[in-house]
């Protein structure tokens, strides 16, 4: 069995004697499980983990009374809650538990941002340290494989989730991917939120799975899926929630040729996407290989910013008149315009530096990404 050293495990791992709880959040199947158990590992603790989808862990979670939570944790001084969004109230119950049992260090992980994020930020201000943790980085894949040009065409075609990664064949690939995509992805969504139209849901993915690296009009997804708009934005609103999707929007200056409220939509993860776009996975299609790696570059920038404190954040740049660079990242007073293009041949940031000149630019092709990032 394949096991991934992740880039945050460190990170995380040294945080274990300061006060404060820790956040693990992440998609589901991203690996936050074998990470909180490596890590309880590495502290010699590793009977310290508990499973919160179960009823006798659950029953021990009591709004305003910790003492339940003390006596069922012991002696313990560190233990993994998995899948803490399914206690409700978790953010206050935490809370409550921190300040009346400081010394005990609680390790929390999720898989939904609808509440253990947007339910623990608030209670727990000042009191927890948050990592995000998405499918593998191109570092944790070299580090048990060769990231060959072959591995890489097989990383654009399936994607980065370990088990993918980990799959023996193509055929194991493929099987795996499928079932993260139709099997785990959603269930937050569903869980959290009333999906009165679920079929208008899957349309509204398919539409969007097809459309990465394009503008997004959410009147025109809405007309294609047969919703309505605010519907529509509530969907996606739902999907970033669950780690499915990313928005990008347009950046500008205010010159007056720019798009200034455009944006795009990417998966968090190629092979997910490609399975939801109905996309075979071996292509030769120039454009649509384009596509899968644009949507791969994209994703390895939003892994390496968990990795500072401070990331640069990323945009497109576009003209009405459709000049355009894929991404454009800004850090401070520093603009870095990206092309991600399968070959380095006719790309050109003439037009792009005569509205920005102090910029600096990189055209990403497949082997310069496998060499650098």
């Amino acid at each position: 069995m394949l096991i991934f050293k992740r880039e945050i495990e460190d990170k995380i791992f040294n945080r274990l004697d300061k006060k404060g709880i820790i956040v693990i959040l992440g998609p589901r199947q991203s690996g936050k499980t074998t990470l909180a158990k490596r890590i309880l590992e590495r502290a010699g603790v590793s009977e310290n983990y508990f499973n919160c989808e179960l009823a006798e862990v659950r029953r021990h979670f009591i709004l305003g009374d910790p003492e339940p939570l003390r006596i069922f944790i012991g002696d313990r001084k560190i233990v993994v809650f998995d899948e803490a969004q399914t206690i409700e109230n978790i953010g206050k119950i935490f809370k409550i538990f921190h300040d009346t049992y400081p010394d005990i260090k609680i390790v929390a992980t999720g898989s939904s941002a609808f509440d253990l994020a947007n339910k623990i930020r608030e209670p727990l201000t000042g009191r927890a340290d948050e990592f995000m943790l998405y499918p593998l980085s191109l570092n944790e894949v070299r580090s048990v494989m060769p990231l060959t040009r072959e591995r890489f065409d097989e990383l654009m075609s399936y994607g980065f989730y370990p088990a993918v990664v980990a799959a023996a064949s193509v055929e194991e690939k493929e099987a795996e991917v499928k079932r993260i995509a139709t099997n785990y992805l959603y269930k937050d969504v569903f869980t959290f939120e009333a999906i009165r139209n679920p079929k208008a849901f899957e349309d509204l993915v398919t539409h969007l799975a097809s459309r990465v690296g394009g503008i997004v009009s959410t009147n025109d997804l809405a007309k294609e899926s047969g919703i309505a708009q605010r519907t529509v934005e509530k969907y996606l609103r739902l999907l970033e929630q669950a780690f499915v999707i990313r928005r990008v929007y347009s950046f500008s200056r205010n010159y007056a040729n720019e798009l200034k409220k455009a944006y795009k939509v990417y998966f968090l993860d190629v092979g997910v996407r490609n399975t939801l776009s109905a996309e075979v996975f071996n292509i030769s299609d120039p454009a649509k290989l384009g596509v899968r790696f644009e949507s791969i570059v994209f994703s390895e920038f939003l892994k390496q910013d968990t990795l500072v404190p401070f990331s640069p954040r990323t945009h497109f740049w576009r003209t009405r008149d459709k000049k355009e660079i894929d991404f454009i990242r800004v850090e401070g007073n520093t603009i870095s315009a990206y092309e991600a293009k399968l070959s380095e041949t006719n790309i050109s940031f003439n037009i792009f530096l005569k509205y920005y000149p102090d910029a600096k630019t990189q055209v990403i092709t497949p082997e310069s990404f496998i060499k650098s990032y």
